[in-house]
């Protein structure tokens, strides 16, 4: 069982950066995939990006593409997504989430699940 605290959601300008935290309990934090999601008001659950388990070669949607990093640190049991230029259209709730066995991009394919956290990017 993983338990995953997110942190670092806030409101910011259009072409501003946020960098979110995900933190995970215990020390099997390097046995999991860890991703990125997002959901804004009265659309679906949408993928934003993955880490490997030793965080090599992170893919993301193609909507964050160049604006978003995600990085891990495993002996911090955390991983990060930086998010740079940011845009209103970026605003939703963020979820980071784990998976033992897979890298995916759908929200199905994951077991663990962060709280959430709001970012809100305004004009």
């Amino acid at each position: 069982q993983v338990q995953l605290v997110e942190s670092g959601g806030g409101l910011v300008q259009a072409g501003g950066s946020l960098r979110l935290s995900c933190a995970a309990s215990g020390r099997t934090f390097s046995n999991y995939v860890m991703a990125w999601f997002r959901q804004a008001p009265g659309k679906e659950r949408e993928f934003v990006g993955v880490s490997s388990r030793i965080g090599a070669s992170p893919a993301y949607a193609d909507s964050v593409k160049g604006r978003f990093t995600i990085s891990r640190d495993n002996a911090k049991n955390t991983v990060y997504l930086q998010m740079n230029s940011l845009r209103p259209e970026d605003t939703a709730v963020y979820y980071c989430a784990a998976d033992r066995t897979n890298i995916g991009r759908s929200y199905r394919q994951y077991d663990y699940w962060g709280q959430g956290a709001q970012v809100t990017v305004s004009s």
